[in-house]
């Protein structure tokens, strides 16, 4: 009997060496040393870990220009959050390339020597939220999960996905993770004119459509801060484009040079964002002699 009790061991052990060679290792664990920011990636296998970026970049909240009442709030906010008191999640949104993501990454810059770390999640991965949250519970760093471009359609599972991860789950809130997010939509989802034709139905109509709006601003409002971004004046504009010429080098008078020039960079690109200034600044300042 004792004989063939070693045998079935050993067979046994010669098969899980079989199984354990074919399986997928588990992925290493977080070298937090390594950088202050982190992507959410995953492997080929749908096991997912989180990436140091070699290279965070590094805007300074005074190249922002424009956007002095959101800069204000997002930096207080954030300041609390790194003294370890209460602050928000936060969701920004409105015009594009008015500097919604520059500012989340002019937090990092500004407050990475006091313990901030980001992590940069894609909406695809959203329904990974929980894991992330269980690596980094009890780290000391203070956590930013960033979202950016956050926009969802009607049965997207990240939307209920995020929904938990902001306030809505059984676990208790971890006090060292807020959620960052920017977006085109004030409330992610779509929005039509029958959300509004409460009183009317049709053959297979919403029965409750009230309910459907509440549940289409209903994440929106689990953000504590919102910050709203407007499309810049052409003054506006113009003030962004000499800041970043002067930081390429420019001169006085080639500033005033390029003012023309630069109106017309915009009327081509259909928008006077901060974005478009800085585009046109960096082509402007390469072509000078």
């Amino acid at each position: 009997m004792s004989a063939q009790l070693d045998q079935f061991l050993r067979r046994a052990e010669a098969l899980l060496a079989r199984v354990e060679a074919i399986l997928p290792p588990a992925p290493a664990a977080p070298d937090w040393q390594a950088s202050t920011a982190f992507r959410w990636r995953k492997r080929r296998d749908g096991v997912g870990y989180l990436h140091p970026v070699p290279r965070p970049g590094q805007v300074a909240f005074d190249d922002l220009q424009h956007i002095g009442r959101q800069k204000a709030q997002i930096e207080q906010n954030t300041r609390q959050f790194v003294q370890g008191k209460p602050a928000n999640n936060v969701l920004l949104t409105g015009a594009r390339g008015t500097g919604k993501s520059s500012l989340i990454k002019a937090c990092l810059a500004a407050f990475a020597v006091d313990g901030l770390r980001l992590i940069e999640v894609d909406k695809a991965d959203l329904h990974d939220l929980p894991d992330i949250m269980d690596l980094v519970a009890g780290r000391p760093e203070r956590f930013v999960v960033f979202c950016d471009d956050l926009s969802f359609e009607e049965g997207e599972s990240g939307y209920k996905a995020l929904k938990v991860a902001l306030d809505g789950s059984v676990s208790a809130v971890i006090d060292n993770v807020l959620i960052y997010a920017t977006s085109n939509r004030r409330h992610l989802m779509p929005e039509r004119m029958s959300d509004n034709a409460s009183y009317t139905h049709d053959d297979d109509g919403d029965l409750h459509p009230g309910e459907t709006v509440e549940e289409k601003i209903s994440l929106s409002e689990r953000f504590g801060l919102w910050l709203s971004f407007y499309p810049f004046k052409q003054d506006d504009y113009l003030g962004i484009v000499a800041h970043w010429l002067a930081a390429f080098g420019c001169s006085v008078s080639q500033i005033a040079d390029a003012r023309t020039e630069a109106l017309q960079w915009a009327l081509q690109r259909g928008s006077r964002s901060g974005r478009v200034a800085w585009q046109f600044a960096r082509d402007y300042a390469g072509r000078l002699p």
